[in-house]
């Protein structure tokens, strides 16, 4: 069986580790950091399943929503799977009229989603401030979902040691190995470690793994902030995700809530991995404005802190759709990088080790070859979101 060394424990390296270890493969995983120390550490992480296109990335993201549920069957429980509402709105007419056609794509689509009168804020999300809704209707999404990502990738990285991956920490690629033209391995803190497939599950730093291996990837990486409240009592928890025109917000573990804002990640600088240790910090008047989007919306975090915020790397392809498979400049090195990698890991996961095993493609990612000429457009709606708002700089 094939050896295949894995760079990268966030939730897509993890993902591609267990499906191949599972599968008989010997397996070993290299991680600069820790598991999901990464950008699976600075996310978001909610199902955006509903903001996919074209039809055929919708698909596929459903579907990996859907194997969330099924790695629960095999891991014992998808405990790092929260199912909630997402409840949606906007103010201006644009947004209000982007939201509604969305509405109406995604229903034929066979998406459960629907209109419902403000009013019914009262029920999904008591503590939405009366006037932070000035919207006509909202659209409620039934069966969205937020994830733990960290717990995640730790439950998939186990699963995937107990079959015998070698799962190793602290180790930073620096170099390449190979043979004739064809990548056998890479050095990583002056040691070396061969196989026959390397894959790139690198996040943001997987555009600099290519580059060691004489390649390229249409790849930006867009910096994010990420805060997060301390615990709210009991009868304030937040039971729904909100998605609203500054600011979104998801429950988190223990009662605290979760915040992100386009227009603030906007003003952060581009290049926050290549950044001095001190200015990597979030700025604390970025972190005071992400706080105060939050309290505004959400009532109960009035009374709550910021605990703190965590500033991350995504990595964004340049059409939006995610770079899965080999490259012809590099054989040997197999890539799997996305935006909204919490959502895909799964489905990604399962179809590169289909094809790392099998030595043959998977029609279901044709359409996402890292050998593709990327669209002159952004085809993602979820990143063309990210992209109007400024909060893209290309690389």
């Amino acid at each position: 069986m094939s050896r295949v060394l894995v760079i990268g424990a966030g939730v897509l390296g993890a993902s591609v580790a267990h499906h191949l270890a599972a599968a008989g493969a010997h397996v070993t995983v290299i991680e600069a950091g820790g598991p999901a120390a990464g950008t699976s550490s600075a996310t978001f992480s909610i199902d955006v399943t509903h903001l996919k296109t074209p039809h055929t990335y919708y698909a596929l993201n459903r579907r990996s929503a859907e194997l969330h549920v099924r790695l629960g069957d095999e891991l014992g429980g998808a405990d790092w799977r929260h199912p909630v509402p997402l409840v949606q709105w906007g103010h201006t007419e644009r947004e209000q009229l982007v939201i509604r056609e969305r509405a109406e794509r995604l229903r034929g689509w066979g998406h459960a989603c629907r209109a419902a009168d403000p009013s019914e804020l009262a029920e999904l999300a008591p503590g939405v401030s009366p006037d932070a809704c000035r919207a006509d209707e909202l659209v409620v999404h039934e069966h969205a979902s937020w994830y733990d990502a960290p717990l995640f990738a730790r439950r998939l990285l186990d699963r995937a040691a107990l079959n015998g991956a070698d799962i190793r920490y602290g180790l930073r690629v620096t170099g390449v190995l190979r043979t004739a033209d064809r990548v056998t391995g890479v050095v990583a803190e002056g040691r070396r470690f061969e196989a026959d497939w390397v894959v790139n599950c690198a996040g943001p730093q997987a555009g600099r793994i290519a580059a060691l291996a004489g390649g390229s990837l249409p790849l930006n990486r867009v910096p994010g902030l990420v805060g997060e409240s301390t615990r709210l009592p009991d009868q304030d928890r937040l039971g729904a995700i909100l998605a609203t025109p500054g600011v979104d917000l998801r429950p988190a573990p223990d009662g605290r809530v979760v915040s992100i804002s386009w227009p603030v990640d906007a003003v952060l600088p581009p290049d926050v991995e290549g950044a001095s240790e001190t200015a990597r910090q979030a700025d604390p008047a970025l972190e005071q404005e992400l706080h105060r989007l939050g309290r505004e919306v959400y009532a109960p975090l009035r009374a709550a802190e910021m605990a703190g915020v965590r500033l991350g790397v995504r990595p964004v392809p340049a059409d939006g759709l995610p770079l899965v498979g080999c490259s012809a400049a590099t054989p040997g090195l197999y890539t799997v990088v996305t935006h909204s990698g919490v959502t895909l890991a799964p489905a990604l996961g399962l179809l590169a080790a289909q094809e790392l095993i099998s030595g043959s493609s998977v029609p279901d990612l044709t359409d996402y070859s890292p050998d593709r000429t990327p669209a002159t457009d952004i085809l993602d709606e979820s990143v063309q979101v990210m992209s109007n708002a400024g909060a893209i700089t290309a690389a």
